[in-house]
């Protein structure tokens, strides 16, 4: 007993497998029930609208209220993984969406379903989706591009399995019943949850490292540790400054300039969701060819979230994770630009196909090189402020892409705002990562200063100046 205790205390290095795959299987499926659950909502728009006599406009609020529930309380469930644990995060969270899809089953109002739909499932998702995403990147350091490539894909399988099967739901069962099977369905986000089992690292690995680390967990592959703290505080102390410590990476730059590019890539990403079928049914593509489109969309999204995954886990492409992700999110960029040119199906068919790699290839390493940045320490702090960063764009951007084809006539500007964005989110990351290379160059130059440097980081009485140094050992110049 007193050797596991202290085993358990000592902590493990993250498994790479074993148990790993299960986290990955159990957010594989919180990404289906959240995410793809979240799309299929739409499916339902024209239900609503016949039996409450109500436009588009009234009803496409829900998809928005519960896409920005579930980004705007991503903190709330780091905080609830953080000081309970993840797997009592997720359990609650699912109890609560799926209490919130029965009880819309008996919606008499639309305002009924702002806050049954909207608020309460979106919050159930909200509590389970930031820390399921967190314990994947606890498990895995060496596969979690990997790993994360295949628990992130569920949003493009869910989405391509359930909207036909929502759709035949509603034409067996009504709307009513399609909404309480959804609820049982969402209800296995609770089994989800006990899968998720805690896991101690080792206490010196959950510092952060820089992000050049080959390995983002918080250990560098050749066993260097993070900084020790300079003075253990006391347990009364201790607990004063624990809610402000899981915070300390707001104050780190790489994760400012992160946020930054998020900021960006939340407010473009959505639009070609949004508005690929109309623009394809404004040029005169079929509703079927259309259709087929965001077919095409879904399942290339899946092939890129597997396979950019695995390629970033390659030990020539590890430490580039940053630049991967800015390649893949200007790519998308640079093809938004092109779909105003693109006026038949023929050509429109390369743009899903490209788009939708990218976008399953950037989504993938989102938690990825946000690990890289704060390490394992800060995970679930990070990706709970990460999502919350995505609610603001996420709900304005679909209207203003509408105001602008409103006013424009055309798609047009629409396309274009959304490859601004994107490009922007990569140019500013991109121009970040030089200012910090350029900055980093004077302190490896090789010579004299390099060996100055040495002899310095050497010295043990660090008020020493540079005049003592030279007396004490004239050799290093």
């Amino acid at each position: 007993m007193a050797w596991e205790k202290k085993k358990k205390k000592a902590g493990v290095l993250p498994p790479d497998g074993g148990w790993g795959w299960m986290i990955v299987a159990g957010c594989f499926v919180v990404t289906v029930c959240s995410r793809a659950v979240t799309r299929c909502i739409s499916i339902f728009f024209v239900e609503f609208q016949m039996h409450f006599a109500r436009d588009y406009s009234g009803t496409a609020w829900i998809h928005s209220l519960v896409d920005c529930t579930t980004m705007l309380c991503a903190p709330l469930g780091s905080l609830i993984g953080n000081h309970l644990s993840c797997r009592v995060a997720v359990i609650l969270g699912g109890f609560l969406a799926s209490i919130g899809l029965v009880l819309s089953s008996f919606a008499t109002s639309l305002e009924y379903l702002y806050l049954s739909l909207g608020v309460l499932t979106g919050l159930g998702f909200a509590l389970c989706y930031t820390p399921a995403i967190a314990m994947v990147g606890v498990y895995f350091c060496e596969r979690k591009a990997l790993a994360y490539g295949i628990a992130m894909s569920g949003s493009g399988i869910g989405t391509f399995v359930l909207a036909p099967v929502v759709q035949l739901l509603i034409e067996h069962y009504s709307w009513r019943g399609a909404l309480l099977i959804l609820g049982g369905l969402v209800s296995n986000l609770c089994v989800c949850g006990a899968l998720l089992r805690p896991i101690a690292l080792r206490e010196r690995e959950a510092y952060p490292l820089p992000v050049n680390s080959e390995c983002g967990c918080g250990a560098s592959p050749q066993g260097a540790v993070g900084p020790e703290l300079e003075r253990p505080p006391q347990p009364g102390e201790q607990r004063c400054l624990q809610p402000l410590q899981e915070y300390q990476f707001l104050l780190m730059p790489n994760f400012l300039a992160l946020a930054g590019s998020f900021l960006f890539l939340a407010s473009g990403c959505s639009l070609p969701f949004v508005y690929l079928v109309p623009y394809a049914l404004d040029v005169g593509v079929s509703h079927h060819h259309a259709a087929f489109l965001m077919s095409i969309l879904g399942v290339i999204d899946i092939v890129g979230n597997v396979t950019f995954g695995w390629l970033t886990d390659r030990r020539c492409l590890k430490q580039y994770r940053s630049v991967c992700y800015m390649f893949a999110v200007g790519m998308e960029g640079l093809c938004c630009f092109l779909v105003p040119l693109l006026r038949t199906f023929a050509l429109l068919v390369p743009f899903s196909v490209l788009y939708g790699y990218f976008d399953g290839a950037y989504v993938a390493l989102i938690p990825v090189v946000t690990s890289d940045v704060v390490g394992t320490r800060y995970l679930s702090s990070a990706l709970g402020v990460v999502y919350f960063l995505h609610a603001f764009p996420y709900l304005v951007s679909p209207p203003i892409g509408g105001w602008l084809v409103d006013t424009t006539g055309t798609y047009t500007a629409t396309f274009l705002l959304s490859g601004f964005a994107l490009l922007s989110s990569a140019l500013l990351l991109a121009t970040v990562t030089a200012v910090r290379h350029c900055q980093a160059i004077p302190r490896n130059r090789p010579g004299k200063d390099r060996t100055r440097e040495k002899c310095e980081a050497q010295q043990p009485d660090f008020m020493t100046t540079n005049k003592d140094l030279l007396i004490r050992n004239p050799a290093t110049l």
